[in-house]
């Protein structure tokens, strides 16, 4: 490799993953400053976020998952249940839940900085925890809460399309839910919609998603050149936060260049570097290709995808970098001459795909399985997520035995350690990579 190829590695390979980074830390330090000046901030979910209308009021936006995972990344997240539980929340609720309003019971106070009280909060129905999540700021802060009401499939294949009449009534009734929203963020904010700044959050919200519906499709390629796990868990949460800004859209076309770059160079997942102290990554060995259903096992988030990659296995495709974005993948383009209407369709569309991600996997895996080459599929129900996590097992069947696929069943939690035993993970792991190996060797 020439000097000038390498210091264009060294600049481009790896640049998603410092960016987002980055981000992330100059959004917790904004959401620092909102809290110490005891400005406003509006409380959204990933699924529904509302994300181009709040930044059109300038409200700091704050996402209770992210907080929430962000404590099981850097290790505390048992300390925020235990307080949670003992301040009266039962086990079985969700982990999410019990770290948020362990939050709010320490007054913001998160490893990553301080999170702002907030002034509105918006829920959908998106997952069936939402809205009585939503109930809890409301009886903490004596809040306004906008219940937002996404039509969702009433079964497999049955989703009405554009064009359609019944496409058309669910669209009118979800563009008068977002009237509303617009007119109870002007009360809230002492400010008047302005529909051309709208308009500009929309166009940045345009770019972004065209962006990262490419960036998913670019891991058909082989060697894949993300890991859907880690890098994919940095560009859903960039996807989210940043959704609607001039941030947003930028990180995700340099993202888009980078791994372009990967392709045509054939640069894979990087793993590890050498035996040196500070060695630089290296591209993994891709020996499998991998899907992953359900959500990462974040207490051990690093060590759980070592499992994996120290056997050379590669997870190219994630449902969770499908619903957790709250429906970016399909690359939705909003019309900006016609702002109202067209949110209102993306709003249902998105929506409805992210749920769909939850609730219909299978029919993702099997459009899917054929373009990513998988040679398996790693289901993870966790224990504090039934939504995410129920049938999974007969979903495993089926995969294994309407497409041909290896599979592993293997529970933890994305969220409290005291469920997760890395122990009995790898002996699992291990016995779904040798029959991986000893399946590839009788053909």
């Amino acid at each position: 490799m020439s000097q000038q190829e390498t210091a264009a590695n060294a600049t481009i390979v790896g640049r998603g993953f410092r960016d987002g980074a980055r981000l992330f830390r100059d959004w917790f330090a904004d959401l620092s400053r909102s809290a110490e000046e005891q400005g406003q901030a509006a409380y959204v979910f990933v699924i529904g976020s509302m994300t181009e209308i709040l930044k059109t009021f300038d409200l700091p936006i704050v996402f209770p998952e992210v907080n929430a995972l962000q404590t099981a990344i850097r290790r505390v997240s048992g300390d925020y249940l235990n307080e949670a539980e003992d301040y009266g929340y039962s086990p079985d609720v969700c982990g999410y839940v019990k770290a948020d309003v362990a939050l709010q019971l320490r007054g913001g106070d998160h490893p990553m900085g301080t999170i702002p009280k907030p002034t509105i909060g918006i829920a959908t129905n998106g997952c069936n925890t939402y809205i009585k999540w939503a109930e809890i700021w409301e009886r903490f802060y004596d809040i306004p809460i906008f219940t937002f009401d996404i039509p969702g499939t009433r079964a497999a294949g049955t989703q009405s399309q554009p064009g359609d009449e019944d496409f058309a009534y669910e669209q009118r009734y979800v563009a008068g839910q977002v009237r509303e929203l617009i007119a109870l963020c002007e009360q809230v904010s002492g400010r008047k919609f302005d529909v051309d700044r709208f308009r500009e959050h929309l166009g940045h919200a345009n770019v972004l998603s065209r962006a990262y519906k490419q960036v998913l499709e670019l891991n058909r390629s082989r060697p894949a050149v993300f890991n859907a796990l880690t890098d994919g868990t940095v560009y859903l949460g960039v996807a989210n936060s940043f959704r609607g800004s001039a941030e947003g859209a930028a990180y995700f076309e340099d993202l888009l260049e980078e791994l372009r770059y990967k392709v045509a160079n054939g640069i894979g997942v990087m793993g590890p570097g050498g035996d040196k102290e500070n060695a630089a990554p290296r591209p993994l060995d891709e020996q499998y290709r991998l899907a992953l259903i359900g959500a990462p096992c974040y207490p051990i988030f690093r060590r759980f995808n070592d499992l994996f990659q120290n056997w050379g296995g590669v997870f190219v495709a994630s449902t969770y970098t499908w619903y957790a974005t709250g429906g970016a993948p399909i690359g939705f383009q909003y019309d900006l001459a016609d702002p109202i209407e067209s949110y209102a369709e993306g709003v249902l569309l998105m929506g409805r795909q992210a749920m769909d991600s939850m609730f219909h996997q299978v029919l993702d895996i099997e459009t899917r399985a054929g373009e990513f080459a998988l040679d398996g599929i790693v289901y993870h129900p966790i224990k504090s997520c039934r939504t995410v996590s129920t049938g999974l097992a007969d979903r495993r069947h089926y995969a294994a035995e309407q497409l041909g696929l290896s599979t592993l069943y293997m529970e933890s939690d994305l969220m409290d350690p005291r469920v997760v035993s890395e122990a009995q993970m790898r002996t699992r792991v291990d016995a779904f990579f040798e029959g991986l190996s000893s399946r590839r060797r009788e053909h």
